[in-house]
């Protein structure tokens, strides 16, 4: 644990905070505590002192006011699903739980939009916009789990990207919660709007450093009523990066578009005990999905990517039958994570380059791994040119894992850049990358994001130590 700067949460304190809110539910050390220590990065484990549970925005702003004349440290979770740290108190002090805050507040099918609290599961408003023939595309790999407020919190997006945009493009409006307790609303509940900054997109991924969201105003999409997937495999990670730039070349436009090295392919095979028969020459998967409302349409589209994949050397395409047959392949593809998980210690990075990159960037991967040491599985949303990639712990001794590794993902980050790209897509900076951040961004950009920063949190209390 850092010197920590902040105030203590002393009994004085928690007795205080009873009485402002004596009805919102405290989880202290020893009752439970232990789920909110962590989150899903890496084994990262840092406790709060306390955990509050808040059933309103009411009794988050007397928390934050509180916890803001106090100057005690804050740190806002959603589902814990996070892989870049963001959710974890490094500071200790209070964390705030928004699971309680879980009501879809309204789905407005006139004007294609939802209200929703931050504590709602992902999937549960997916499957509430599709019961009215409405689509919500952003569908993370945990949206059975993860919470609407954590996925604005770190502009997330999912296999549907590529078609439907991220999540910046369907937040209209939020209510945020200020450090100070004061409750805003940034933007209006209309798809133009050009009055003044943009506070709505300024929330978007600021990983809960600015404020606490509470509600949220998302837009919806007529759902489309047919969708077909293919599984494509390629000799070469190489020769499956390239294709994927050349069917939207092509005048394609797929629905998803997923890059799955074999090795991962192998992990989810023996992790799911599922039966999947893999050519032994296939050493990389390309997932594609077309939806739309015109079948014939969607079968001239597989014909014409698949005709686009053969040039670079596709050896096979499956074409799922059946709801059963996509289920299962949508499941490889989303388990690929917790796979891997399961077979070693392992860090994930986030890195996302222009989509003709993507060869390049693949190939400069393994070729750094190569020197220093470390293997990796790299799966990832290809159409959009975001590669996750897991490194390896294996057989690397402890030393070269700590002293070496993070000079080699140094350089995938380097490399990433250099290719015209960044160091992360939609898992967020946090905790993990801070040290990163310099190889994208200049001192002088460092600093005006530091300068917003202080603007809103003047006291430094909101999820202090994250991104920079």
């Amino acid at each position: 644990m850092p010197t920590n700067p902040f105030t203590p949460l002393t009994p004085e304190h928690l007795q205080a905070l009873s009485e402002v809110l004596p009805d919102m539910p405290l989880v202290l050390p020893g009752d439970s505590m232990e789920k909110y220590t962590r989150d899903e990065t890496e084994d990262l484990r840092f406790a709060p002192e306390a955990v509050a549970l808040p059933g309103s925005v009411g009794e988050v702003s007397k928390l934050l006011a509180f916890c803001h004349t106090h100057r005690i440290p804050v740190t806002p979770r959603g589902a814990g699903t996070g892989l870049s740290g963001g959710s974890l108190a490094r500071y200790g002090g209070v964390m705030v739980s928004l699971e309680r805050m879980n009501r879809i507040v309204a789905i407005d099918e006139a004007n294609l939009q939802a209200r929703v609290e931050a504590g709602v599961i992902t999937q549960h408003l997916i499957d509430a916009a599709a019961e009215r023939g409405l689509l919500y595309p952003i569908d993370p790999a945990s949206k059975g789990s993860s919470f609407i407020g954590g996925n604005i919190a770190h502009g997330s997006g999912g296999p549907r990207v590529v078609k439907y945009g991220t999540i910046r493009d369907y937040v209209l409006n939020l209510q945020v919660v200020l450090p100070d307790g004061e409750v805003i609303w940034t933007g209006a509940d209309t798809l133009k709007n050009s009055t003044g900054y943009s506070l709505t997109q300024l929330f978007i991924a600021s990983e809960g450093t600015l404020g606490i969201i509470t509600q949220a105003v998302l837009k919806l999409l007529p759902k489309p009523s047919a969708d077909m997937l293919m599984l494509a495999s390629f000799p070469s990670n190489e020769q499956a990066c390239a294709a994927v730039s050349a069917v939207f070349r092509g005048g394609f436009l797929p629905s998803a578009l997923e890059f799955m090295e074999r090795r991962g392919v192998e992990w989810v095979i023996e992790y799911e005990g599922i039966n999947f028969g893999l050519e032994d020459d296939a050493e990389a998967y390309l997932l594609i999905e077309v939806d739309g409302d015109n079948l014939d349409y969607l079968y001239g589209q597989c014909e014409g990517i698949h005709a686009v994949l053969e040039r670079f050397g596709c050896l096979e395409v499956l074409l799922a039958d059946t709801s059963a047959q996509k289920e299962g392949l949508w499941r490889m593809r989303r388990v690929m994570g917790h796979s891997v998980k399961s077979n070693s210690v392992y860090k994930e990075e986030d890195t996302v380059v222009p989509r003709a990159s993507l060869p390049q960037l693949i190939a400069g991967v393994k070729r750094i791994g190569h020197q220093y040491g470390f293997e990796s599985v790299c799966y990832g949303h290809a159409g959009d040119g975001n590669l996750h990639i897991n490194i390896i712990k294996g057989a690397m001794d402890d030393r070269a894992w700590t002293e070496q590794l993070p000079l080699g993902i140094r350089e995938i980050f380097e490399l990433a850049v250099s290719l015209g790209g960044t160091i992360s897509g939609e898992h967020g900076i946090g905790l993990v990358q801070r040290d990163y951040l310099g190889i994208r961004y200049s001192d002088r950009q460092l600093a005006v994001m530091r300068g917003v920063k202080g603007v809103f949190d003047p006291e430094g209390i909101m999820n202090p130590g994250k991104i920079f």
